[in-house]
């Protein structure tokens, strides 16, 4: 099967990055395919280089770049959203991109489910 993912909140605020994290290593796991994951709304922080957690916390943005880079999965990051929050391409980590709304459109296309976690 493959799936997109939506992904609303930020990394350290609420539960919604990491179930989706975790969705997606699962998923993949078992041998589906995540199409692609787009970060809106307060998600777009997931995709930022500047977060620095204390050493014994789990680093999500770190996470993400590195099952985009393994798994060759698809990191797009709301302009819009992005924008509003201060996040350009200069800050982004390794392996997220900037692009619109037609992203998330495309992947409830192409996906044969599109799971969103967050409000």
């Amino acid at each position: 099967m493959k799936f997109g993912i939506l992904v609303n909140e930020g990394p350290y605020t609420h539960q919604a990055s990491d179930s989706a994290y975790q969705f997606a290593v699962a998923a993949l796991a078992k041998g589906h395919t995540i199409q692609r994951v787009f970060f809106y709304h307060d998600g777009v922080n997931n995709a930022t280089r500047l977060t620095e957690p204390p050493q014994d916390d789990r680093h999500i943005v770190n996470r993400w770049s590195a099952l985009g880079a393994e798994h060759k999965v698809d990191l797009v990051v709301c302009v819009a959203a992005a924008l509003r929050r201060g996040i350009k391409d200069e800050v982004l980590a390794p392996g997220f991109r900037i692009s619109g709304l037609g992203q998330l459109v495309d992947s409830g296309i192409k996906a044969d489910r599109l799971v969103t976690f967050g409000d």
